[in-house]
């Protein structure tokens, strides 16, 4: 059973996670504010911890720090902010996720167990850049954010990069991702691909359209 440790200062937040945890099978513990939270920590072993950021006295980035240099631990922040400098500050000092106030329960704990599969598995994961595919758990995600996309997405993103490198002909893909369903369209898979795009953001730049072919992952971009 895998342990989580819920830091924050507001009780109905830390009470609501953990109920809500608990019920998903997982052993928890709670505290209020960082300082209990390292008493807690430096005589028990979790598998993670859901951190809020904004808390009196000690944040906790500077929780986290401190659990850090006890021992090592996969922590997903809670913040209301939104500004990238925070986010990318929490990853510096080693935190792996982030989920922003409001937030949905169920969310939160599909990102505890992407976590867990991770560490528990690194071949069900495709790092490239700052895109991650965990195909376990069939999410994507982009600078530690999870993206959004359709089933007919995620297949032509996991195909394309599978074959990273390589030129993907147009009919290749269709017969891999359409097979019979194919409406013989030639703008179905254009959509798609516009729609993937869109979808990956920043990291849509490691996909090339090679005219008159097809397309292909490239193994670099130049910056």
């Amino acid at each position: 059973m895998a342990k989580l440790l819920i830091v924050d200062d507001e009780e109905k937040i830390r009470e609501m996670i953990g109920k809500y945890a608990v019920h998903e099978g997982y052993e928890v513990s709670l505290a209020k504010n960082g300082k209990e939270a390292l008493d807690i920590f430096k005589n028990h072993d979790f598998d993670v911890v859901i951190m809020d950021v904004m808390m009196p006295e000690m944040d906790g980035y500077k929780t986290l720090s401190l659990m850090k240099e006890i021992k090592e631990v996969h922590c997903i922040f809670l913040t209301a902010l939104g500004e990238e400098y925070d986010r990318i500050y929490g990853f510096d000092i080693g935190g792996e996720d982030y989920v922003t106030k409001p937030f949905s329960l169920k969310e939160l704990m599909m990102r505890i167990k992407v976590i867990l599969k991770r560490n528990n598995n690194d071949d069900d994961y495709i790092a490239f850049g700052d895109m991650l595919i965990d195909e376990a758990a069939h999410i994507v995600k982009v600078d530690g954010n999870i993206v959004p996309m359709t089933n007919k997405e995620y297949e032509l993103l996991l195909l394309l990069v599978k074959n990273k490198g390589k030129a993907v002909t147009r009919e290749q893909i269709i017969t891999k991702i359409w097979g019979y369903e194919y409406d013989n369209d030639d703008r179905t898979l254009d959509t798609h691909m516009k729609m993937l795009r869109k979808s990956l953001g920043s990291c849509s730049k490691y996909i090339t359209t090679i005219r008159g072919v097809g397309y292909r992952f490239e193994k670099e971009v130049e910056s």
